[in-house]
């Protein structure tokens, strides 16, 4: 397999570029998401916010139950946050930025559906602190975390 993948062969024989099937069709959503945004589609929160919910409302129930509540969790942290689709998932941003997503399960065939914070937010805890979580269920303690740690990413 290594000299397959050094060859940029597969050892099925077809082509091999590094990228899962999963991982392209996430950067063809990203590209499609960019030319929406330079193109003058969802000019507005309401407009962004819509398109969040509605890829929330395609994830399986089990996600689509967590993906909702932490929407809701995020929103009511930091008002300040703007939803945006980033890659083909949920996410908000600051100044342009994304400070926190949430990748389904299905998204890259996972165990579990993952709360993400990029480097954009401002969780930095000494050298050295977790930047995604695996989220099972949301139990009152667990939503009251994910506030907090919402509440410091944006600073």
């Amino acid at each position: 397999m290594e000299n397959a993948q050094k060859s940029g062969k597969s050892t099925t024989g077809t082509s091999y570029d590094g990228f899962t099937d999963d991982e392209r069709a996430a950067m063809k959503e990203h590209a499609q998401e960019l030319k929406a945004v330079r193109g003058g589609k969802r000019k507005t929160k309401a407009d962004a916010e819509a398109a969040v919910l509605e890829k929330i409302a395609e994830m399986p129930e089990e996600d689509r139950v967590i993906a909702e509540r932490l929407h809701a969790i995020v929103k009511e942290s930091a008002p300040e946050l703007m939803p945006k689709l980033w890659y083909g998932m949920p996410a908000y941003a600051k100044d342009g930025k994304v400070v926190c997503f949430v990748q389904a399960a299905a998204k890259f065939k996972s165990r579990y559906l993952t709360l993400g914070f990029n480097d954009s937010a401002t969780l930095d805890d000494g050298s050295m602190w977790p930047t995604a979580f695996a989220v099972r269920e949301l139990t009152p303690a667990h939503e009251k975390t994910i506030a907090a740690l919402v509440k410091k990413a944006v600073g």
